[in-house]
């Protein structure tokens, strides 16, 4: 179970990967950096912010669906593939929300929720038995 807790880590950290390159722009402003994001004409950091705030509002149901997994004695060589594939459909995501890739994007987040929710039916199944 290990694998799947390393995706966790991984998730946890991925929003501020994305907020770093919202952050790395010319003119940012530590001083108010809600205002400057909600000012800024800039594309790209639009477009990051809004995949940082993305990786957030995906990462709790991930978590839980693996803690859940978990706990209800999912197997490992089941859950781990699953958190896998979540870390990687959350990077593109991420890196087509950057890229403005609507089609593709839509597609790596719905992959990532289809993990999570996977979790999570397994989890529900397994603590029934």
């Amino acid at each position: 179970m290990s694998t799947a807790y390393w995706c966790v880590l991984i998730a946890a950290v991925l929003p501020y990967v994305w907020v770093a390159v919202t952050k790395a722009r010319p003119g940012y402003n530590n001083r108010n950096p809600r205002a400057w994001v909600a000012k800024s004409d800039n594309y790209l950091v639009q477009r990051a912010n809004a995949a940082h705030l993305n990786a957030f509002e995906n990462f709790a149901p991930f978590a839980a669906g693996v803690i859940l997994a978990q706990l209800a004695g999912v197997d490992a060589a089941t859950v781990n593939p699953l958190a896998i594939a979540f870390v990687v459909f959350r990077v593109l995501h991420g890196l087509l929300y950057v890229g403005d890739q609507p089609l593709l994007r839509s597609l790596s987040w719905l992959g990532g929720f289809a993990c999570t929710a996977a979790l999570l039916v397994l989890a529900a199944l397994a603590a029934s038995h």
